[in-house]
């Protein structure tokens, strides 16, 4: 195998990228062969698809900040299964404009008399900076997620922080005092802006806020989408459920070819974005359900409702066996698997396999490279 210098100084003690030993086109092939190893035995897996980009890509970045023994103020990542921060000025995966963002966050809370959070003794300001950048508008969201609620100087801060970086088009303030390996609180607060921000993509727009979910690779999202719809065969005449649906954009990327969709997802902030994101767009065809999809799904099996398209896109611990069991309850002629874990893919198909579905195409998409990741889009039709 060819050698090859990852050029990141931290990389071992990050653990944020595990592929730093192989070229691109070598990550490439390693994934292709381990989605063949894992889903193989289902049918034909397509070549892997990728945007040949493999650095810059992370849309969304964020920084745990804290101090070392001499003192000085950090921020970083934490080190793999510690909470030892990693100090990261840059980083080969993340958006650029975002990186420089947090790191003058860092040099102002000394210029404006501000403290970082202590972990050990639950004190302190500054816990993490989350940032968001949208990369079809360049709209960029700053969030401050501080320990405390107070926080003096806070419009002169902004002020400061956006004539360094005019590209920010909203900041707020998350407040998080809890004992927590969770990032943001439940209480937030905008300090300059709308307090979200709304990217283009395939030809909609999508507002975004600092809870919701959405795809950290812009241009490989692309790529997974278009082979979601590609995949879905809508002819206009269909009823399609969107399960765990986030901010809803793959729902209306599909009610331009579907009769009606139905789109399922528990995080209400995600909910209450895609209605607003339905509307952004014009589009009537789109009902959103704030609710478990496990839950909705098994209800409306009960009330012998129909749908012609599944499409599920579950966390990486995969689906469970009441969601499986009710979609099938459905009869759906499609599904369309949308997975970032092939290992609890495989088990899944496994399932759908032995209830009546034939796995018909399997497309892997590098949507995380220099990672161990690989995100797999999977038709099943019903035998």
């Amino acid at each position: 195998m060819k050698e090859y210098r990852f050029p990141c100084s931290v990389s071992k003690k990050c653990g944020g990228c595990q592929l730093t030993n192989m070229t691109y086109e070598e990550q490439l092939s390693y994934k292709q062969a381990k989605v063949i190893r894992l889903l193989g035995r289902f049918g034909h897996v397509n070549e892997i698809v990728s945007t040949g980009r493999p650095f810059y890509y992370r849309n969304k970045v964020q920084a745990a900040f804290g101090r070392t023994r001499g003192g000085e103020i950090v921020s970083g990542v934490y080190q793999s299964s510690t909470h030892n921060i990693v100090k990261v000025d840059s980083c080969l995966l993340e958006d650029q404009r975002a990186d420089a963002i947090i790191v003058t966050v860092r040099k102002m809370l000394r210029e404006f008399g501000l403290t970082v959070f202590d972990e050990r003794n639950q004190k302190g300001f500054l816990r993490h900076v989350l940032v968001k950048a949208a990369q079809g508008t360049g709209e960029i969201m700053v969030v401050l997620v501080t320990g405390t609620r107070e926080f003096k100087s806070k419009n002169a801060f902004c002020e400061a922080l956006i004539k360094r970086h005019p590209e920010i088009t909203t900041i707020l303030q998350n407040v998080n005092n809890r004992f927590t390996s969770l990032v943001l609180g439940e209480e937030e607060h905008v300090l300059y802006g709308d307090g979200y921000i709304t990217d283009e993509l395939l030809g909609k727009r999508f507002r975004i806020s600092s809870r919701s979910f959405y795809q950290i690779n812009y241009e490989a999202t692309k790529i997974l989408y278009k082979k979601v719809i590609e995949f879905a065969g809508l002819t206009g005449k269909e009823r399609v459920i969107d399960a765990y649906s986030g901010v809803g954009t793959i729902g209306m990327l599909c009610a331009d070819f579907a009769r009606e969709v139905l789109s399922v997802e528990l995080n209400k902030d995600a909910v209450a974005d895609a209605k607003k994101n339905a509307k952004l767009n014009d589009l009537h065809n789109i009902t959103f359900v704030c609710a478990d999809a496990t839950e909705f799904l098994t209800g409306f099996a009960r009330e012998k409702e129909k749908a012609d398209v599944v499409i599920m896109d579950p966390p990486r611990a995969g689906s469970t066996v009441q969601f499986m069991n009710s979609v099938c309850m459905l009869a759906p002629e499609r599904i369309v698997y949308v997975s970032c874990n092939p290992e609890t893919l495989a088990r899944d198909l496994h399932w759908f396999v032995q209830h009546g579905y034939k796995v018909k195409k399997i497309q892997p998409v590098d949507m995380f490279p220099n990672t161990n990741h690989v995100e797999t889009v999977v038709l099943l039709s019903r035998k």
